[in-house]
């Protein structure tokens, strides 16, 4: 993409639908506690808000933004709750205080536009970090729920073989070597995976590595992240009106 195959760029759409809080007798953990933009927004969210901007550059501000939770209320739990683990529960129930739902759009500073999308509610979707990327000579589009392969369409010489066709993911492509469990084309990675080559791209960068990883995120890109997703609550909180995101240092 960054070499043209694409054109120039017409939209960019994200999700993160997942199903870890589809239960309504699931336990009232500290997932579900904390003002707007804690819940889903701030816990899938803000994958997707970095994937776009590693996409296609810097938010430059959102609006239409919307927060709704599905499952006002949960039981409280007995006793300690471990990520998104089912545990025993009382009869007693508590009040959600954050969002089981958000979408929004972005505007970003190349004048792009982008339409988001996450939940927590979403049935059947386990792991669906997805986007889309669409551009006036082609398109290419990823799902997490496939990690070992993305779609790619552009204008082909013969119209009767135009059409989108699965890439799978192998050698060919940066970033792959060190990264899987084994070399070879139509090996995924698993979030296991994903956060061993993190942790390699870091000691990369430690010990300088001439071909280094991309570089891990800093603290400075999480807190922009932060500062884009309190942009989209405030927009939520202004009846979707636009809200300017502070410039990427």
């Amino acid at each position: 993409m960054r070499r043209g195959e694409l054109g120039d760029l017409t939209l960019f759409s994200g999700r993160y639908w997942c199903d870890y809080a589809t239960d309504p007798r699931g336990p009232l953990s500290w997932r579900f506690k904390g003002g707007a933009g804690s819940g889903a927004l701030g816990d899938v969210g803000s994958h997707v808000i970095d994937a776009a901007e590693y996409v296609a550059g810097p938010i430059a501000s959102v609006s239409g933004a919307t927060l709704s939770t599905q499952i006002p209320k949960r039981p409280l739990p007995l006793g300690a709750v471990v990520g998104h683990n089912a545990a025993p529960v009382s009869d007693e129930f508590g009040e959600v205080e954050n969002e089981d739902t958000a979408s929004f759009t972005a505007r970003f500073e190349s004048g792009l536009v982008g339409t988001f999308s996450v939940t927590r509610t979403g049935f059947g979707l386990p792991n669906g970090l997805a986007f889309d990327v669409l551009g006036v000579g082609g398109r290419a589009a990823f799902d997490q729920h496939r990690p070992a392969e993305y779609l790619f369409d552009d204008a082909q010489p013969d119209v009767r073989t135009r059409g989108a066709r699965q890439i799978i993911a192998g050698p060919q492509l940066p970033y792959f070597a060190g990264g899987v469990p084994m070399e070879a084309p139509g090996v995924g990675a698993s979030n296991a995976d994903n956060f061993t080559y993190q942790a390699r791209a870091f000691l990369d960068q430690v010990a300088g590595v001439a071909e280094p990883l991309p570089a891990c995120a800093s603290f400075a890109e999480g807190l922009r992240t932060m500062e884009i997703i309190r942009a989209i609550v405030e927009s939520s909180q202004a009846g979707g009106a636009a809200v300017t995101v502070p410039p990427a240092v």
